[in-house]
Formats: structure tokens, sequence, C-alpha cells
């Protein structure tokens, strides 16, 4: 049974954030590796700190590109006009790892979540729909010009109790000579209550520190994959540990968790169930998954049905979702659920065993 508890909240940041920042970066690579080559296997990391940034990690690819480049494309893009010490430090994918991958097998073992729920129309819980609407938002306004003294780096957090909002936190970068008076009423005006809605009762915090001028890599580390309830559920679901960003759709840690929240998300959306929550684990190596699971908010076993219509050997799907696209530096800022652009995000036909094929010789074409 799927309960929460009567308080939840919920945490979002901004693309200017260090660790999203990072994210982005190991994304944009995977995506210039996938538009040449889709066939591509990526597995980069990104770190940031104090000026100096490291990628690192193993792609195997036909494709030509300039990590330092992209991640340069990528900072500036951001918002951010420091200068950066890149160093690149990549290597061909582990021969060992490869042999399980060649014949469709899982990139590795562990246990990957998906959920939905009917809470919201994103079929996201409400608090970290809220969360990144804030700092969606909050970017946005940075971008429009109208406020010089925002900057990239910034937080937004949400306190639910129930299905009211208690507390919303925003914490952003500014120049030096903003004053936090002002920023804070115009953060009210133009974000958090066209956000929120009803604020009589609503705690606001701007800043709590009443400073936060340095910011990204000047003021804090980043590094790939460190956002992870960011990027799922808001922390209010399990997640299995396996970050997303900088991965190619062979890495279960990422397609198996973009084909479970599919699956849960189309229980939901049938009205098979109000809340679902799908899991399901790997071994390396090997392509079907040790186990799959569906429960809906009763306590209600949906795991037959679940196993039947979605087929979570990794080959499948990657070609059910169409998961060979450069479509991933997208994802890394905003969540990677309860958006629509995305091909797990749709209430996907069900595959039958015959329509995926396990012939795995465009798979092994230089593996």
């Amino acid at each position: 049974m799927l309960r929460f508890p009567e308080y939840v909240t919920a945490e979002s940041v901004t693309s200017g954030h260090p660790d999203k920042v990072c994210d982005q970066i190991s994304d944009a690579i995977l995506d210039a590796c996938l538009a040449q080559d889709p066939m591509s296997r990526v597995a980069v990391e990104t770190f940031g700190s104090h000026g100096l940034l490291v990628i690192g990690g193993e792609i195997t690819t036909h494709a030509t590109i300039d990590a330092e480049a992209i991640a340069r494309r990528v900072y500036r893009a951001i918002g951010y006009a420091d200068d950066l010490d890149v160093r690149v430090h990549i290597v061909q994918q582990s021969p060992d790892i490869a042999m399980g991958v060649d014949t469709g097998g899982a990139g590795d073992q562990g246990i990957m979540y998906g959920y939905a729920t009917h809470a919201t129309p994103e079929y996201m819980p409400k608090a970290i729909t809220l969360a990144h609407r804030l700092t969606r938002g909050l970017e946005a306004l940075r971008r429009s010009g109208r406020h010089p003294w925002l900057q990239p780096d910034g937080k937004a957090q949400v306190t639910l109790q129930g299905d009211r909002v208690m507390t919303v936190l925003i914490s952003t970068q500014h120049t030096a000579d903003a004053e936090l008076s002002h920023m804070r009423d115009a953060l009210v005006r133009e974000l958090i209550a066209p956000t929120i809605g009803e604020m009589s009762r609503v705690e606001v915090l701007v800043n709590p520190t009443g400073r936060f001028v340095l910011g990204g890599f000047a003021a804090d580390t980043g590094l790939t994959g460190r956002k992870l309830m960011v990027d799922t559920y808001g922390g209010l679901i399990s997640h299995g540990g396996g970050a997303f960003s900088g991965k190619d759709p062979t890495k279960v840690d990422r397609s198996a968790a973009y084909m479970a929240r599919c699956a849960a998300r189309a229980m939901v959306a049938r009205g098979l169930a109000q809340s679902c929550l799908v899991s399901v684990a790997y071994a390396i190596g090997r392509a079907e998954p040790l186990m799959v699971t569906a429960v809906d908010e009763a306590g209600n076993d949906h795991s037959a049905l679940v196993r039947r219509e979605f087929d979570f050997r990794p080959l499948a799907i990657i070609e059910r979702l169409g998961l060979r696209q450069p479509i991933y530096e997208r994802t890394a800022a905003y969540g990677h659920f309860g958006r629509p652009e995305f091909p797990w995000e749709r209430d996907a036909s069900p595959a039958t065993a015959a329509e995926v094929s396990l012939d795995n010789t465009a798979y092994m074409r230089y593996f």
C-alpha cells in the first residue's frame, strides 16, 4: 500500500546549480555521440569546482566529438561567463561490460522504480511538480531580463500538509547590489503567488541566509548524478541509486527507470489505479529482468498485467521508447518525468514479443 506522511517536502534546482551544470554537460556529450552514431555506448561524468571542470568516462562510438567545446557551449548557454580549466579523460568502454551488453543484456545490475499518481495533470506528486514550476519560473524571470539582479544558480523547496502548501523556499543567486526585501517582493509577486495560488497561510522564505552572491562553481562543487530526487519524484518514492545523466540507454539505470515510469503512468492514465509503483531489477549481461512488480495505492498487485504489456528487456525498451535519439540534454534540468515532450510520458501502445526483434546483428555492428 502506498502511503505518504502528513507533511511532505520536495526540492528542485535551476539549470545553473553546479550539479545540474554537470548533468547537462554529460548529457550534451551523450547527445553529440548519438546524433552522429545512434549505437554509441556512453558513460560520462563531469566534475566542476572553482574554475576546474573534469570530464571523464567511457565512450565507444564512431562519432567525432569535442567534449571540451561541448562543455563550454553548455556552460555559456546556462548563463555563466567565467572561464574554466577543462580537463578531458575519456576512454573506451570496458570489454568485460561490453561482452554482456553486446548480446542484449543489461549494462549493469540494479533496481529501478517508476511511479505515477492522479494527484496532478502530469501524473506526478504535487510537491515536486510545484518545486519544478518554481525553478523553471525563476530561470524564465532571469532570462527575461526584467530583473538583472537574478543570476543562474538557484533552488526551490515546497512543503505540503496533505494538499495544502505550507512553506515555499526560494534561494537564488543575485548580484551584490540587490536588496533582499526588493528580491522577496518581486519573487512573491511574479513567481511564487502565480505558481502557488492562495498565499494567505503560506510561509515564504527567500534567501534565508540573507545573501547569495557567489554561485555555481565559484561557490560550490558540482558532480553528475548528485540530484537523484530532483530528477525523479522528489524523495517520495524509493530510488535504486543509479543516476541517469551521461548514460546511453543500454544502461538500465536510465532506460528501465523510464520504462517503469511509462508503465506506472499508463496504469493511472487508463484508470486502473489512482497511483502505481513499478519496480524492476536486473543482473548485468542478462536481458530478462530478475523482477518486475507493480502495486497500486490500495496494495493491489498489478505485476502480471505490467509484465504482459511492457517488455523490460533492454533492447525492447530502447526500441519501444525510441531511446537512440539525442534527446537527453533536455532531460538534465527540471526533472525527467511529468514532461510530455519525452516518449516515456506517453501512453505507448503495448508491444508484443513478436514486435520486438531479438536479432542483435545491428547492435553488434562494431562492439
